[in-house]
């Protein structure tokens, strides 16, 4: 897909970027740059086992005449990183969905999961500091996707209207996040794996990315 808008518009895609090491589906970040000869850039402290530039919290990257910023924005996964677009556009991955936040729960102890979620409450408070007709891009949707040519996005005003857990204190935001998970993502052990080593098994990958999005939490 990505090859083939670049193509159709005349880009050359020079770097990659991935928000942080997926659990709910299969990353394509490292064949893509290992496809275009791009930079693949990842958070600073990604646990992956291929090399990458790390992109830090504060670190920026010239597109043309835009700056892309990396956020560090950790609490769904301690790497997590949001990217912001000329201070207009900010690129969430799990963090920040349409209505909900990202579940901290995933791969980590009870004990280990308040702690992200305090995390995760703290990151929020810093996106939304920013400018409230900030266009929301998350990674996911819950919803189906219509296909209708419409990004899947929302301003940070209309997100914290429709997200109530937002608007709660740390402390019940802690308490609400971690009260509300669903069952994990089917084969999110397996798929995690995967992504920390830049790998697609053989076969259909759609087998093992089939289902719901349940990154989701609040």
């Amino acid at each position: 897909m990505y090859l083939w808008l670049a193509e159709g518009r005349g880009w050359r895609i020079a770097r990659v970027l991935d928000t942080h090491v997926h659990a709910d589906h299969l990353s394509r970040s490292r064949r893509l740059a290992d496809l275009t000869g791009a930079t693949l850039h990842m958070p600073a402290g990604a646990p992956v086992s291929y090399p990458f530039s790390a992109f830090g919290d504060g670190d920026a990257l010239a597109i043309g005449s835009s700056r892309l910023e990396a956020l560090r924005t950790p609490g769904h996964t301690p790497e997590s990183t949001s990217y912001l677009l000329d201070g207009r556009a900010l690129f969430t991955g799990d963090t920040l969905f349409l209505s909900a936040v990202g579940r901290p729960d995933l791969d980590a102890t009870p004990e280990g999961s308040r702690d992200r979620a305090r995390e995760l409450y703290r990151s929020l408070r810093r996106l939304l500091a920013l400018e409230p007709e900030t266009l929301v891009l998350p990674g996911h949707t819950g919803e189906p996707v219509a296909f209708d040519g419409e990004p899947v996005a929302a301003p940070l005003f209309e997100v914290r209207e429709v997200t109530p857990v937002l608007s709660e204190t740390e402390d019940a935001f802690v308490e609400k996040i971690s009260g509300r998970v669903s069952p994990p993502p089917s084969n999110f052990e397996r798929i995690a794996e995967l992504n920390r080593a830049g790998e697609v098994p053989e076969g259909d990958p759609t087998d093992l990315e089939a289902g719901a999005n349940r990154c989701a939490a609040g």
